[in-house]
């Protein structure tokens, strides 16, 4: 079965995840923005070993610290889609203008697009392409462990900002309502930000979702 566990990273406090397959101890992180120290911290408590880097999308509070890792580490960079490839490429920028560490530049090693699947150890997370926030966001669901690592599509009571460039308001809507709903209400989703929540109570009661803008 999957197991997880997210640690809020940067002045943003991003939530990266650290999932694992309790069978095989095998793991991936989601999003290291930064603060690595806490994120491998968190890996070598538990006995684990880091297979992977998993990425969401490519703004600086969520992939600031992936180049970083994947040299350290020798690990291999799956995700997002390839419509982040700018994103990536702005990197160093984005670190300037937020004030992050510089950002080390990197090629994901995997590209994802709607419909692939990812390996963590025995456990098969199912990828969705869901544009909005920005163009190559992507999303990982478990349906064993009925859980989605979100990003920033959708939080608890908002919705993805979409007035970065590239952002789609309409896109985003339809991203939620589209591919993530059909998950199932009982989903728990992890988002990129803020606490957790399920799908069954943002369709009812998130007031971004029919209108307005997000967060």
């Amino acid at each position: 079965m999957l197991q997880y566990t997210t640690v809020p990273v940067t002045a943003f406090a991003q939530n990266a995840s650290i999932l694992w397959c309790d069978q095989t101890q095998e793991a991936a992180v989601v999003d290291p923005g930064g603060d690595l120290d806490q994120l491998l911290a968190q890996v070598e408590r538990r006995g684990l070993h880091l297979k992977q880097i998993l990425l969401t999308h490519a703004h600086i509070d969520h992939a600031g610290a992936t180049g970083e890792l994947a040299q350290k580490l020798q690990l291999p960079i799956v995700g997002p889609h390839p419509g982040d490839q700018f994103w990536i490429d702005g990197l160093p920028q984005q670190s300037q203008m937020f004030g992050f560490p510089p950002a080390l530049p990197f090629t994901p090693t995997r590209w994802l697009h709607d419909g692939d699947t990812v390996q963590v150890g025995q456990s098969t997370l199912q990828v969705r392409h869901c544009p909005g926030h920005t163009p190559g966001h992507v999303v990982f669901f478990s349906p064993e462990a009925k859980r989605a690592f979100v990003g920033d599509v959708l939080f608890a009571g908002s919705i993805g900002r979409t007035d970065f460039p590239q952002g789609n308001h309409a896109q985003l809507l339809a991203s939620i309502r589209e591919r993530l709903w059909p998950m199932g209400d009982d989903v728990v989703f992890i988002p990129g930000h803020g606490p957790e929540s399920t799908f069954g109570e943002e369709r009812r009661f998130n007031p971004y979702v029919g209108s307005g803008a997000g967060h």
